[in-house]
């Protein structure tokens, strides 16, 4: 089956999934998909192992939702901003990062990231561990109102799908080959005669500017930003997200996320469901140990698919074909 046909089989699908499902929590996947896949263009295509993308994450959101709840500005305008106020904090935070490599650049990447949720739980305009409550969704270029969860969907799903198209042009680029060559010898690149840090910027800044678009986009959909998404948790569930899903594919983060949202949020149905079928309590009690049945799930992916989900069938099918 082509790649053409897989792509249209999917946009049908989403395209007829808020006649099946519930149109929030299906916004609420894709946002996180998005989130997810700028991650992984940082981690999967340039191996730059970033703990602070939360930052970028909560940030946009808290930009955004002030924008359009206390300024009064348009949908468009407000996530603008949000995605500019993320580029802003990815460039100085990169700056700073791609000075080290390995473990350094990370933990330099959440210590940053630990400013900034320390701003946001101090900052006015974040109303601290309240949150930013009542965010207006408004009107898509003054006329589109945005108050119906379906027409909402549609948009979020159509900037999504544009983020994702960026995301595979970037990666399909020359800009993007660089980009695997700085990955796989760091060396051979500065030899070959490329601004290596030029490159890990540019890419540091790109994956916080769709970041920030995810978490702008959650933040209006939903009507609110809290302290969570700045935190150094929402760093690491993205990045369990990009390894169960596989790291270093296109699909792969999309379908780590899907799995990682809707086991936080339908664990419990699932739960009392297996109550009811089989008569054991203990089922039921499900929802309250998502944590546990995460990460049992995080350990059992890296011991059996140790390169993600998408990542093992690509290679099975590979190795098929060959």
């Amino acid at each position: 089956m082509s790649k053409k046909i897989v792509y249209a089989l999917v946009l049908l699908a989403a395209l007829a999934a808020p006649f099946v499902g519930y149109p929030v929590f299906l916004m609420k996947l894709l946002c996180f998909g998005l989130f997810a896949c700028a991650f992984n263009l940082l981690i999967g295509y340039a191996g730059l192992l970033s703990f602070g993308h939360a930052a970028f994450f909560g940030g946009a959101g808290y930009v955004a939702g002030h924008a359009l709840a206390t300024l009064g500005l348009p949908f468009e305008l407000g996530i603008l901003l949000g995605v500019l106020a993320a580029a802003l904090l990815g460039l100085v935070m990169g700056a700073l990062a791609i000075r080290r490599q390995g473990i350094y650049f990370a933990m330099i990447t959440l210590a940053l990231a630990q400013m900034v949720y320390f701003s946001a739980l101090r900052a006015p305009f974040t109303h601290g561990e309240d949150g930013l409550q009542g965010i207006p969704r408004g009107r898509l270029l003054g006329w589109l109102e945005l108050g119906s969860d379906l027409t909402l969907y549609y948009v979020v799903l159509a900037i999504t799908a544009a983020g994702f198209a960026l995301i595979v042009r970037t990666v399909h680029s020359p800009f993007g080959q660089v980009l695997r060559a700085i990955k796989e010898n760091e060396a051979r690149a500065i030899s070959l005669g490329y601004d290596v840090d030029r490159y890990k910027l540019l890419a540091f800044v790109l994956s916080a500017a769709l970041a920030g678009l995810a978490g702008a986009l959650k933040a209006v959909v939903l009507g609110f930003e809290t302290l969570t998404d700045v935190h150094w948790t929402m760093s690491g569930l993205v990045i369990l997200m990009t390894l169960v899903g596989g790291m270093g594919t296109l699909a792969g983060p999309i379908l780590g996320a899907f799995l990682v949202v809707a086991l936080e949020n339908k664990l419990g149905d699932l739960g009392n469901f297996l109550a009811g079928a089989t008569h054991v309590e203990w089922f039921a009690s499900l929802g309250e140990s998502v944590g546990i049945v995460t990460g049992l799930i995080f350990v059992a992916c890296v011991l059996l698919f140790r390169r993600g989900i998408v990542g093992e069938l690509a290679h099975a099918y590979s190795r098929r074909r060959a």
